[in-house]
């Protein structure tokens, strides 16, 4: 019996990940829905390849062009997700959400209850409404399984053993491009220097996170949310191979490593086919790296950005989407060279210690719509400030 999937965000890298491992043994699955927001051209060739009969693309030039473009009358494609509903006529096995940004948050909320089981590779939609989105998965009946490498692997770890059993939890990072890179030279490095991740093959705006720690921090607040632990119960520890994934210190006294290869390949089949008989192939195990992990506590100085974690409140809270929005916005405004590299975290610090944001720490979110608003007037605030 086939198993029947979708994948929103297909174009993106986990999207296209995901299609590699079905492509392996294309007879044991059936893609009900495909989607992208601008990539017409691959999303249709997706659809040709995998013979999927529904596709859906939000922006609406390249909607307009795909519909042009596309001859094969068995294929019918959408502009938005309010056609989720025509699509899945019952509940199908498995959905991945993989669209960048809080534009996979309605999304999210729509196709929970068309799938018994959730893959979410999308940080900010679980950063910025977790309680939401649990409500959902409670409502529904589906499953969910994290899928970005550390928080599939703390998961992973975490089954048929209880979360109250741990005493600190270790999230690791790569440090990204400018690790070993001093100071005083960031400053004259050029924009893809900056994006050139040394482990991982990333989008630019993934991939400047990566360089400022910022994703990481991101990732210590979806974990806190996940599986709902106290930050003092979480720390980042640098580990630049990037093969060990997790370490989770237990109370009685032992100690669980996480590792893997440093690929989203392993953490997306599991998520796919776990507690199936399907194997993946994979590499022997690299003795080197484990007898050279060069485990190493964060450089605050180099990583300021990791000073965030003391100022984050331990309730769910709408401060969540104004961190990262502000950091969108000053992301984005530093891939179009407004704003310096070295000003980024230094301004998002001093912006989110401002009244006017400081007071959402105490303001939970209630519906989608609080997120949405509250992202929409962010982007506008940032739009309109003077940056020295």
């Amino acid at each position: 019996m086939k198993l029947n999937l979708a994948i929103l965000g297909s174009t993106g890298s986990i999207g296209q990940t995901l299609l590699k491992v079905i492509n392996r043994d294309k007879r044991k699955y059936k893609i009900c829905l495909l989607t992208a927001n601008k990539n017409y051209k691959l999303i249709l060739e997706q659809a040709k390849n995998f013979n999927v009969k529904n596709v859906i693309i939000t922006n609406k030039k390249h909607f307009d062009l795909a519909k042009n473009l596309n001859q094969r009358k068995n294929i019918k494609i959408y502009n938005n997700f309010e056609n989720i509903e025509k699509i899945f006529t019952k509940k199908i096995d498995y959905v991945m959400n993989s669209i960048v940004g809080l534009d996979g948050l309605v999304p999210t909320i729509k196709v929970i209850k068309h799938t018994k089981k959730i893959a979410i590779a999308n940080k900010e939609t679980i950063i910025c409404a977790w309680n939401l989105i649990k409500k959902e998965l409670k409502k529904y009946n589906t499953n969910f399984i994290p899928v970005d490498s550390e928080h599939f692997s703390i998961w992973f770890a975490l089954q048929n053993n209880s979360k109250n059993n741990i005493e600190k939890l270790f999230l690791t990072a790569s440090g990204g491009p400018l690790l070993k890179t001093p100071h005083k030279k960031i400053k004259n490095l050029k924009i893809n220097q900056i994006i050139k991740h040394p482990n991982w093959k990333m989008g630019p705006k993934i991939s400047v996170d990566s360089a400022t720690m910022i994703n990481k921090v991101f990732e210590l607040i979806e974990a806190k949310k996940l599986f709902n632990l106290s930050y003092n119960n979480l720390s980042i520890i640098v580990h630049p191979k990037s093969y060990v994934h997790a370490i989770l210190k237990y109370k009685n006294g032992m100690i669980k490593i996480v590792a893997h290869e440093t690929t989203m390949e392993i953490p997306i089949f599991n998520t796919l086919n776990l507690n199936q008989k399907n194997n993946i192939r994979t590499k022997k195990i690299d003795i080197k790296k484990l007898n050279n992990l060069q485990l190493s506590s964060i450089d605050l100085n180099k990583f300021p950005s990791v000073k965030l974690i003391k100022k984050l409140p331990e309730k769910d809270s709408l401060f969540e989407t104004v961190l990262v929005t502000i950091n969108d916005e000053l992301v984005n405004l530093f891939l179009k060279r407004k704003i310096s590299f070295l000003k980024l975290i230094p301004i998002l610090l001093k912006l989110i210690s401002k009244k006017e944001f400081a007071k959402y720490k105490l303001i939970e979110p209630r519906k989608i719509t609080d997120i949405l608003n509250l992202n929409k007037e962010i982007k506008s605030i940032i739009n309109h400030y003077e940056f020295n």
